[in-house]
């Protein structure tokens, strides 16, 4: 079975039409119908998105087509295949302090203090505000620069504006 015959059959079951089951998802309209038309191939996260959205329906069936495609084995219940609701996805992942053990973490609440106590110095000396005059550097004289210019003749002037258009001008 084709994955543009599954995806028929999930947005069937979910009873949304297909704008509606974009939004569901998290997917613009255009995806749905082109996936439908075979014109796209839907990717891996289009497909955990449906997933993530219809909890019911069986990985191996929405990739491959192999197996149920529902997990449960009775005759599943139109209401059955709703999506979860937003407080049921935000719960269901444990969060990143829940997965930390005192046990298996390795620091007693004596360390951490002895820890929080400790001053670390940087190995990096300050750095000062003072500025550092080069012995060799000087400013160009004004009739340095003058000079400079008085060699060079001008070929073009470019002038570039704001809206994305320019003028040039060549001698």
């Amino acid at each position: 079975m084709e994955f543009t015959e599954r995806f028929t059959k999930v947005i069937e079951y979910s009873k949304l039409t297909p704008a509606e089951f974009a939004e569901e998802i998290g997917v613009q309209r255009s995806n749905i119908s082109h996936i439908i038309s075979g014109r796209n191939k839907p990717s891996l996260d289009f497909i955990t998105k449906i997933k993530t959205a219809f909890p019911a329906f069986e990985w191996d069936w929405l990739i491959t087509g192999q197996g149920e495609m529902l997990i449960s084995d009775k005759a599943p219940e139109p209401d059955d295949v709703q999506p979860e609701t937003v407080e049921k996805k935000k719960t269901s992942l444990p969060d990143l302090f829940s997965l930390i053990n005192d046990e298996n973490f390795g620091v007693t609440e004596s360390e951490d203090k002895v820890q929080k106590t400790i001053v670390r110095e940087s190995d990096i000396p300050e750095q000062t505000a003072e500025k550092t005059i080069l012995p060799d550097s000087q400013p160009l004289e004004k009739s340095t620069v003058k000079q400079l210019a008085a060699d060079k003749k001008i070929r073009r002037i470019v002038f570039f504006y704001e809206d994305g258009t320019f003028e040039t001008y060549e001698n």
